[in-house]
């Protein structure tokens, strides 16, 4: 195989390593937002929750000062009985209690009905406490991995890169161009291993002319195909080496008696 060839062929391993982990991290920041969206949505649930007991507390304090109101009116009334003079008057103040009294019944029935689902409230917000700490201790471990992943992925990236510095210093200019036009126009893959009698990437045949010459590999070929710079896989070349072994050795000939 061409020297040049060689490298270009590590080249593509290294720009195909760097793609992948430019993809990596160019979604770490999504995956980080979603696990604080995660996160996000449990105290939420947490806190309406807890929102929802504050209303519970304040729709009792109303309530609770209604049945005040009512209950020192009623003892108003029922001073006001000793001062009446006249039957008719004494009978609007009893109405007047009689009145004032179901209300407060009434509203003590919603204070006892308020504080039942308040109970229920506070068992929710319980849940949705320990919800809360299970979700954060499990996202917070997720995120702690992914923070560590990333780092790891940028010091591979900066060596990959370093790298790749230096087999291109390596690589003639005329053959970095071509692989780098080729790389451009085909999502970073310039070179395509030959599988089968065929073009890897595109799945064209190669010509049997075209293998044969891939297997001295005097210089560069292209798929007619798609344009990507081709090369034989070692298993192909004994392949190949052993068929022209074969085609080159003497007939074996059978002994006569």
């Amino acid at each position: 195989m061409d020297v040049e060839l060689e490298k270009l062929i590590a080249l593509q391993e290294l720009d195909n390593e760097l793609r992948s982990l430019h993809q990596l991290l160019d979604s770490t920041p999504l995956k980080l937002n979603e696990i604080d969206q995660h996160i996000g949505t449990a105290n939420q649930l947490l806190q309406k929750a807890k929102d929802k007991l504050l209303q519970n507390q304040r729709k009792r304090r109303e309530l609770e000062g209604e049945v005040n109101e009512l209950k020192n009116k009623i003892a108003t009334y029922k001073r006001q009985l000793n001062d009446v003079k006249t039957n008719k008057e004494y009978t609007a103040l009893l109405k007047e209690i009689e009145e004032a009294q179901k209300k407060v019944d009434a509203l003590e029935e919603q204070i006892i009905a308020a504080l039942l689902e308040a109970d229920d409230i506070e068992k929710e917000i319980e849940a949705a406490n320990q919800a809360y700490f299970k979700e954060e201790a499990h996202y917070k471990k997720e995120k702690e991995l992914l923070l560590s992943r990333q780092q790891e992925w940028e010091g591979r990236l900066q060596d990959l890169q370093k790298r790749k510095e230096e087999l291109i210093a390596l690589i003639s200019r005329e053959q970095i161009a071509l692989y780098s036009r080729i790389a451009t126009k085909k999502g970073g893959v310039a070179i395509s291993p030959v599988t089968d009698d065929f073009c890897s990437m595109c799945h064209m045949r190669i010509r049997p002319q075209v293998l044969n010459e891939l297997y001295d590999m005097k210089k560069i070929y292209l798929c007619e195909n798609c344009g990507r710079i081709l090369y034989l896989c070692p298993e192909k070349k004994e392949e190949t080496k052993e068929e022209e072994e074969a085609k080159s050795a003497p007939p074996v000939r059978s002994s006569s008696r």
